[in-house]
């Protein structure tokens, strides 16, 4: 395939998700007005908010590109489907993704404290970050293989998918689950 059709291909593919990769952005800011309001009752609460939105992107990110290599090589099937390849990626990124959620809110407090910065307590940010963190996980693994699986059947390339994906359904789902998990915690620890 030429050069300019190989490109005409990615950018025709890629185009109508990262624009809607920029509504969901827009969407996650707008979300994070919400949270603003809690920053009195959890202090250094917004620290948390873009390592939590990153490491969404580096997990579930993986998550896709390993999704992605195994549909290209035919290892991985494009349904739900039990599938030994498919349930350990899906594992790893579970207990990943929940793990650095919790190293988060256990990392921004210690930075907090070290700094001499006045912050929530420990457990209310370890809180904050384990529901967060379990809750974006189911989303952002069902939606990511539902939408690369359902892509690869109507012909898109997952390569060209998993970016934006991720970035979209962790930027929305990531602020919208902390916004529920801080009302949890406010509600359990008040």
């Amino acid at each position: 395939m030429p050069i300019r059709d190989e490109f005409a291909s990615i950018y025709r593919e890629a185009l109508p998700i990262l624009l809607i990769a920029l509504g969901g952005g827009l969407f996650a800011g707008l979300v994070l007005e919400g949270i603003l309001e809690s920053v009195e009752r959890f202090p250094g609460l917004l620290v948390m908010v873009p390592v939590f939105l990153a490491t969404r992107g580096n997990v579930y990110g993986a998550l896709g590109g390993r999704i992605s290599s195994g549909l290209h090589q035919g290892l991985i099937p494009p349904e739900f489907e039990k599938s030994e390849r498919l349930v350990n990626a899906v594992l790893a990124s579970f207990i990943n993704g929940i793990g650095i959620s919790i190293v988060i809110g256990i990392l921004t407090w210690l930075a907090l404290f070290i700094l001499g910065w006045e912050s929530a307590a420990l457990i209310e940010f370890v809180a904050i970050m384990f529901i967060a963190g379990v809750l974006t996980s189911f989303v952002l693994i069902f939606g990511l293989l539902a939408l690369i699986f359902a892509g690869y059947k109507y012909g898109y390339d997952p390569d060209n998918l998993v970016g934006p994906i991720v970035t979209t359904l962790g930027d929305i789902f990531g602020m919208l689950f902390l916004l529920f998990s801080i009302g949890i915690v406010e509600a359990v620890m008040v």
